[in-house]
């Protein structure tokens, strides 16, 4: 049965209206709601085992929380459901202390008995940790964020000591750690919830029908269409300020500023028209810059990008300068490095490639390509900051490499689908990016380009090199700023010379909404939150 079937708002309401007390409640809340227009449907309820941005914007910071997480002020960790942490000298052992009476969601499918304790954050990391776990294998046994910094090989044990406290026993000191334990992907489920659903045999309804401590409650969704998230009203960290908040599952960037305009969506994600935007007295656009990166990846386990040569003449031929304009309004800076200037650990020595038509000819020739060269480029079906519009910068692209007889196919799927297709390795090129999950340098390295993280399917480019892997796992061996910066500057030397993925665009995110909708949504890197969020 899906989802959509199993959570019916329509069925409730139609009982519900039934009743007149009833029927104001529902008039209350629908007064008391925001309509976000989002660009595409989650691709799971459970952000530990994607890496999806339409599943850490819906679901991450609206149902779950984390043990720890960033303060908005100036990225340091701050207490979550862990009201504080104490780490060993030796930087092996991290020890939280939870905090007492955080309630669990109560739904239409799961009435918990108890708040949250220790075993529930256990239940949440050995499930990602054990294979012998009940839970492991389901959805697939995929947690690609994890599995991309190699979390496994980083913990010994995840124990309980007390009902409210929990220690982590690290192999070896990790300097990235907490702020992975603070992301989007390290969120907290039931346990309760989980023992209830195996006794059933209903185990994978855990990651379609979500359970967390979360400031939103699911309610309804219909794949492809909306997602419906009711307040919760026993919220630890105070209620939201809205009671109903709708997700509008809107892929045309034109569908959604029409909806805005015409006041069916109180927010839009990645609008168009921003002069048309900022010329409505009633709207406000909005803009954050991201910690992010859009790239052309090129499959090194396919012809022709197996060799280095065609990689960088490809890259000689594309004008980013023209791409820029094009699909970012000026509202971006030319990459030339995965990592963006205002990293800590950025390159500024770098020199980008040069964009150069006849060098690109010329390295075409050295390699065997005398005559014509044709490959694919997928191009991603959703908008992205990093990436407003895949299609219209293949499009450019396309024009660019056929001034040096190289054919181009532009192939696109279904989000979902795409995803899927391109973490299995059918393309020959991709467009694509990251937004980084925590400013740490290690998130743009590891999940991206690193060996591990060509198994779990983010590794876009296949392309594994031992001296580079060596070097992000050195920089996270020790707490030295000095020598971090070294290392990870000597690993963006050799992704300059090796070219597995062609950095484009360091762009800013863009949101619009009503003027009468107040509070905080958007920040440099992560999903959105609407927990402090209200309308006026």
């Amino acid at each position: 049965m899906k989802l959509s079937q199993r959570i019916s708002f329509g069925s409730i309401l139609t009982a519900c209206v039934l009743l007149t007390g009833c029927e104001v409640e529902n008039q209350e809340i629908a007064q008391n709601s925001i309509v976000y227009c989002a660009e595409g449907s989650p691709v799971s309820f459970n952000p530990q085992t994607v890496t999806s941005g339409t599943t850490i914007d819906a679901v991450a910071n609206q149902i779950y929380d984390r043990l720890i997480t960033f303060n908005a002020g100036d990225n340091s960790i701050a207490p979550a459901l862990a009201k504080s942490w104490h780490v060993t000298r030796d930087g092996k052992m991290i020890t939280f202390y939870l905090r007492k009476d955080v309630a669990f969601h109560t739904t239409d499918y799961f009435w918990p008995s108890r708040n949250l304790n220790a075993d529930d954050v256990v239940f949440s990391f050995r499930r990602i940790l054990d294979k012998e776990n009940p839970y492991h294998q389901v959805s697939g046994g995929r947690y690609p964020f994890f599995q991309n910094v190699q979390f496994s090989n980083s913990i010994e044990e995840v124990e309980k000591i007390n009902e409210y406290t929990v220690r982590f026993k690290l192999r070896q000191a990790n300097s990235s750690f907490l702020a992975n334990l603070a992301t989007d992907y390290a969120v907290i489920l039931s346990k309760e919830y989980a023992d209830n659903l195996l006794a059933e045999d209903k185990a994978s309804d855990i990651d379609l029908l979500p359970i967390g401590t979360g400031p939103f409650k699911l309610k309804e969704y219909q794949a492809g269409s909306l997602l419906r998230f009711y307040r919760h009203d026993q919220y630890w960290n105070s209620p939201a300020k809205i009671k109903q908040l709708v997700f509008d599952i809107t892929s045309s960037d034109t569908g959604r500023l029409t909806k805005l305009l015409t006041n069916e969506c109180d927010v839009i994600a990645y609008p168009i028209a921003q002069h048309k935007i900022t010329e409505n007295p009633n709207l406000l656009l909005e803009e954050v810059t991201s910690f992010n990166i859009g790239y052309l990846g090129f499959n090194t386990e396919k012809p022709p990008f197996d060799d280095p040569l065609v990689r960088r003449a490809i890259a000689h031929a594309i004008n980013k300068e023209a791409i820029i304009e094009a699909i970012y309004a000026g509202q971006a800076e030319v990459a030339k490095s995965i990592l963006p200037k205002n990293s800590w650990a950025h390159d500024d020595t770098i020199t980008d490639i040069e964009y150069s038509p006849i060098k690109a000819r010329q390295l075409l020739v050295e390699a065997g390509y005398d005559e014509e060269l044709s490959f694919d480029i997928w191009a991603m079906p959703v908008q992205r900051a990093y990436n407003p519009n895949a299609l219209t910068m293949a499009k450019i692209i396309q024009a660019d490499l056929s001034q040096i007889g190289v054919n181009v196919d532009i192939v696109t799927y279904e989000w979902a689908t795409f995803l899927r297709r391109v973490s299995e390795g059918e393309h020959q090129s991709v467009l694509l990016g990251w937004s980084a999950d925590h400013p740490d340098p290690d998130n743009f390295f590891s999940p991206l380009l690193s060996c591990s993280s060509v198994a779990t399917g983010s590794n876009r480019a296949l392309w594994c090199n031992q001296e580079f892997d060596s070097l992000i796992e050195l920089a996270l061996q020790t707490t030295n700023v000095s020598q971090r910066t070294s290392l990870y500057r000597q690993a963006q030397n050799i992704l300059h010379e090796e070219l597995p993925i062609l950095p484009l665009a360091h762009s800013k995110r863009y949101q619009a909404r009503h003027k009468d909708v107040k509070g905080r949504l958007l920040s440099s890197f992560g999903g959105i939150s609407f927990a402090e969020v209200s309308k006026q």
